[in-house]
């Protein structure tokens, strides 16, 4: 095992750890895209990425800049129209599971990259939903990854662009939801997890070195504590390879100095 690793390193890592070899997975750009692709390369080698462009089974060598980026087409198994991939591989339930992140999110999982501040006159406008509320409403689970910070975790989001649990509860159901929303929200301080009845967010796993005190400060609400709370495992010297190589490899492909001829 490995102590040398950053809060952002241990964040990716135990996303992907949340990752199985035959999910078909939905992947959003930066740290999800970063945790989907250690899965792959390290202990789910047969994992389905795929990417809102419509890109399908794709195997990046590095990560890509957006869901245009020219190297998931090229590493496909194949490519659909973007309508097929909502309509018919997205809403008919062919995808186990989506990967998010978020400018901001509330005690319930509920998503914001919308605006900051008022609709009308917001503070930051930001570059909306995409296609990010159909996946939290139509793949079978959702993890999220965002850094805990009280500028992130708020206590009443201003926008709600992608529903986790709404008003907890039950409040999916109510609405005909047929999938399990949020189930793990993956920070670079600890792990948290939908209680099973109110569906608040509740810690479930601490990082190495991080102290509750640190998890309670960086929050915008209240937060809450699971009775039995374990330690997160450190990244093994495997995965923080992984994941150090391919950033590598995508920091030169996107410098201007072009990736290595084969």
């Amino acid at each position: 095992m490995s102590q040398d690793f950053t809060p952002t390193e241990m964040m990716i890592i135990a996303a992907a750890r949340a990752l199985i070899n035959d999910d078909v997975c939905f992947v959003g750009i930066g740290a999800p895209s970063a945790a989907c692709n250690v899965a792959r390369l390290t202990h789910a080698p047969d994992i389905t990425l795929i990417y809102e462009s419509g890109t399908i089974g794709t195997r990046p060598d590095v990560l890509p800049l957006s869901i245009g980026d020219g190297e998931l087409c090229d590493t496909a198994l194949f490519t659909v129209p973007v309508p097929e991939m909502f309509r018919y591989w997205l809403q008919g339930g062919r995808i186990t599971t989506g990967f998010l992140g978020g400018a901001q999110i509330d005690r319930f999982a509920n998503l914001n990259t919308t605006v900051v501040g008022p609709y009308d006159n917001p503070k930051v406008r930001l570059p909306g939903g995409g296609g990010a509320p159909e996946i939290a409403s139509s793949c079978g689970r959702i993890f999220i990854t965002m850094a805990l910070s009280k500028r992130g975790f708020v206590d009443k989001l201003p926008f709600i662009t992608s529903m986790g649990h709404g008003e907890g509860g039950n409040h999916r159901e109510r609405l005909g939801m047929k999938t399990a929303g949020p189930t793990r929200v993956v920070t670079d301080l600890c792990i948290l997890e939908p209680d099973p009845e109110t569906k608040e967010l509740t810690v479930t796993s601490i990082h190495s070195g991080v102290t509750r005190d640190q998890i309670v400060e960086n929050c915008g609400w209240p937060i809450r504590f699971a009775a039995e709370i374990v330690g997160t495992p450190v990244p093994t010297e495997s995965e923080l390879t992984v994941l150090r190589d391919i950033n590598a490899r995508t920091r030169k492909a996107h410098s201007g100095d072009g990736k290595e001829a084969a």
